[in-house]
């Protein structure tokens, strides 16, 4: 079983920097694939960046360039850099792991964009 917290949502302001991290427990190990989905107001979730050792992380189109997607496996956390936001990126955001076929989320963390 896996468990996921992520804590750190927050208001932020449009052209600022928010980071968000998410500690796992139970086994994750460094094959597993972390990452953050989010859902906006009226929308579907959607992936925002995930990653998985040895592998180059993937990015969605509306945050590429802007994100950035970290983990530590000693630590089994996985850490979301967001610059340059912007209010489409007001959203609750979710911790996400896959492992053996399963998936499972965190309780997900508001983030706020407004002026």
């Amino acid at each position: 079983q896996v468990r996921l917290e992520e804590p750190g949502g927050g208001l932020v302001q449009p052209g600022g920097s928010l980071r968000l991290s998410c500690v796992g427990s139970g086994t994750i190990l460094s094959e597993n694939t972390m990452g953050w989905y989010r859902q906006g107001p009226g929308k579907e979730r959607e992936m925002v960046a995930r990653i998985r050792s040895g592998r180059d992380p993937t990015y969605g189109e509306s945050v590429m360039g802007r994100f950035i997607i970290s983990r530590d496996n000693a630590k089994q956390t996985v850490s979301l850099q967001m610059n340059s936001l912007i209010p489409e990126d007001t959203a609750v955001y979710y911790c996400h792991v896959r492992r053996c076929g399963m998936n499972y989320w965190g309780k997900g963390t508001l983030v706020t964009l407004s002026s």
